[in-house]
Order: structure tokens, then sequence, then C-alpha cells
């Protein structure tokens, strides 16, 4: 009996170990998307991150930046989760100043996320801090920028898993363009009529311990019943990505599933279709 427990005990240290040191492995990803619309000779290059979770993080701001720094970045998309405790929020600042320094040609832009508004009464301060940061945070509301005369509506949602998400205010006063939609929660593409050229969200951490399969997730919605929690998507020919995170909650362990660091490459031609 003690040796069948001690096994147990190893065998358990062993997983836990993995799983935490996969929080330490982040992947770089690149995705190419064409568009109706060109966006300049070599399109738009955007540095997608989210849900990094400072709370249990692995991946350190100067890890990140040695990770990015080489890269082009005309923009940076922020997908929300960035926190749940006010205790994190000077952590959380010091990646904001990372991506500060990176100086993207076109802003970066952010959203919230559900557990960022566990501590709601603190989210105005946090906001001023990244706007400080050069960072535009998008409540239910867009930014629209021109670039070589084509305009690119950066199209804020709030987060739908709280629900706080508004596309009717978010699109209000939109005009003829590009529309890049970033938003937390991917649930709203099911619902939302609104024309958009590309959407980034995060959310699910691509399962975070999927062995064998991340059904911890059914309760968040319908897209991981359609097995829809990781990577490029289509809903009526729209696309739509899902960033599998930076941190990780609950416990900082990952299987069948990295931290995740993403480019994607907004191209020029016909739309692609599911």
């Amino acid at each position: 009996m003690l040796l069948i427990s001690t096994i147990a005990l190893v065998l358990f240290v062993i997983w836990w170990g993995i799983g935490h040191y996969n929080t330490y492995k982040p992947t770089v990803k690149h995705i190419d998307i064409e568009i109706t619309h060109p966006i300049e000779n070599n399109g738009l290059r955007i540095l997608h991150l989210s849900d990094l979770h400072m709370e249990r993080c692995s991946i350190s701001p100067e890890i990140l930046l040695e990770q990015v720094k080489s890269e082009r970045i005309d923009l940076i998309a922020l997908t929300g989760d960035y926190l749940d405790t006010k205790q994190m929020t000077a952590r959380f600042l010091q990646y904001m100043d990372v991506l500060n320094s990176l100086k993207p040609r076109y802003g970066m832009y952010a959203v919230f996320g559900n557990h960022d508004y566990c501590i709601a009464d603190h989210l105005p301060y946090i906001q001023t801090e990244m706007e400080r940061r050069g960072c535009i945070v998008l409540k239910n509301e867009h930014h629209t920028i021109e670039i070589d005369g084509q305009k690119l509506n950066i199209i804020g949602i709030d987060d739908a898993y709280t629900g706080r998400s508004d596309a009717d205010r978010a699109y209000e006063g939109v005009s003829d363009g590009i529309n890049l939609v970033l938003t937390h929660d991917p649930h709203i593409v099911l619902e939302m009529d609104h024309h958009f050229d590309y959407l980034l969200s995060g959310h699910f951490h691509g399962g975070q311990i999927c062995w064998p399969k991340p059904y911890h997730l059914r309760k968040m919605g319908k897209l991981p019943g359609l097995n829809i929690i990781s990577g490029l998507h289509y809903h009526q020919q729209r696309a739509f990505y899902i960033s599998d995170g930076l941190g990780q909650t609950g416990f900082n362990l990952r299987y069948g599933s990295r931290p995740e660091i993403t480019f994607h490459s907004l191209g020029s031609g016909p739309s692609m279709k599911s």
C-alpha cells in the first residue's frame, strides 16, 4: 500500500511539473488573412495578446519582449482578462510598458474581459494608466484610423460573458472601411449581425488542460460544444480568431495548449471562406 501511494505521489509530481513547465514555453503563431480591401503593400501586421492573467502568468515582460522585438508591428490588440486582483496592477503595468516600448505604427487598442470586472471599481484607474502608456481602451465604441487613404475601424465590444457587450453601440457611426473587432468572449460572433472583416478574441485558453478533452469549458457557452475554443474559425463566412492566451487561471498548468503570442497579417484580395 505504501509503495502504491509513493508511486502515485511521484506520478502526480511529474504530471504537475510537466504542466507547470508548459506555462513557460510560449508558442508564437503567424496567421495570414486575406480581406477585400487592400491595406498598404505589405498588409497590416497585428500583435495580438489575450488573457494575460497576472496572477498566474509565467511569461515575464522581459521574455515577452524578447519574443516580439524583432517582428514588424503595425498595431497591438489586447483582448482582455489582464488581472482580477488589485495587487497585480503594478505587474500588469510592467507589461504595458514593454508593449508601449514597441511603438506600433498605428497604436495599441484594448478591451476588458470578465476577470477584469472582478475589480470593476479599480478599472477606471487601470484604464487611465493604460492610456498613459499609449493604449486606447474601447468599451462598446470604435476608433477609426486612416492608412494610405483606407479607413480601418477598430471596434471594441465589451465582455459578453458578463453581459456588457453592446454591438449596436460599438458600431454606431462606423463608416465604410475595414472593420477589425476586438472582444474578449468570442460568443458574440453567433449573435451579432454587423459586418466585420476580422475579429480577435480569447477567453478559453485553448482549454488550458485538455487531457483528454476540455470538458470543463462546456459551461462557458455554445462554442466549446462545437469544439471551437482555439485558433482561426469562420461563422457565416466571417473570420474570427480565438487566442489561447498568455496566462492561466485556476492552476498554473497547461496540457494540450501553450501560452500564445500571435501575429496576424491582414493582406489584400478576396475574403477567405470557411
